[in-house]
This record gives C-alpha cells, structure tokens and sequence, in this order.
C-alpha cells in the first residue's frame, strides 16, 4: 500500500487548500488526516468512521472537511487557515473497527506535504 500526499503549499491566514490522497480500495480500511507540527504529537485530524460517518478534530471543527472524491481519492478540505494549521500532514489508513483519531491506529501513512499559515 503506498500512500501519497499532495495539494500542500503555502497560504496566507484566511486562505484555503484542498489536500489529496489516494484512496484504499479495502473495504475493511478506513483512511484519515492527520498533522504534524515541529516539536509536537502527531494528532489526528479528521477520519472516516466504519459507519460511512466522519469524525473531526475539535481545533478544526467547521473549517476542516475529509470527503471522498469519485472512487479513487480522499480529500481534506481546508478553510479559513490559521497559522496554528501549520504541520506536515498526512494521510492514514486504519482497520475500521479501531479508533478513529489514535495515531497507534494506523498501519499506513504516506510521506507527508506541507502546509504552511503565515499572518
């Protein structure tokens, strides 16, 4: 399974990016965002639940939005950027019995790609 993100870049605070991500054509995975920031945790950003539903994130609920476009890739959504949104991200995939926003879910992750805020 390889797992690529892109859509990345820099934006200035306000702004908005559109993250891709190919999906896992596994009916038992459930793939998901996730972020990293220099010196932090890597925390769980938004994800698909086994019931088809989707869990967000308290720091970015009503700007962030994991949808799926076509059959073929997963997407993430991104307004109204803050500079605190600043991190690598990254795409997940998990058995879709576990939790959803635990990073120790995940069996897959891609590479990463950068979003950078600026004031």
């Amino acid at each position: 399974v390889q797992l690529v993100e892109s859509g990345g870049g820099s934006v200035q605070a306000g702004g908005s990016l559109r993250l891709s991500c190919p999906l896992i054509r596994y009916s038992r995975y459930c793939m998901a965002w996730f972020r990293q920031a220099p010196a932090t945790e890597r925390e769980g950003v938004a994800a698909f639940l086994a019931t088809g539903g989707t869990a967000v994130s308290a720091s970015v609920e009503g700007r962030f939005y994991i949808f799926q476009e076509g059959s073929d890739t997963l997407k993430l959504e991104m307004n109204d950027l803050k500079t605190e949104d600043t991190a690598m991200y990254y795409c997940a995939a998990r058995l879709c019995q576990s939790p959803a926003l635990q990073r120790d879910s995940y069996e897959y992750w891609g590479q990463g790609t950068q979003v950078t805020v600026s004031s």
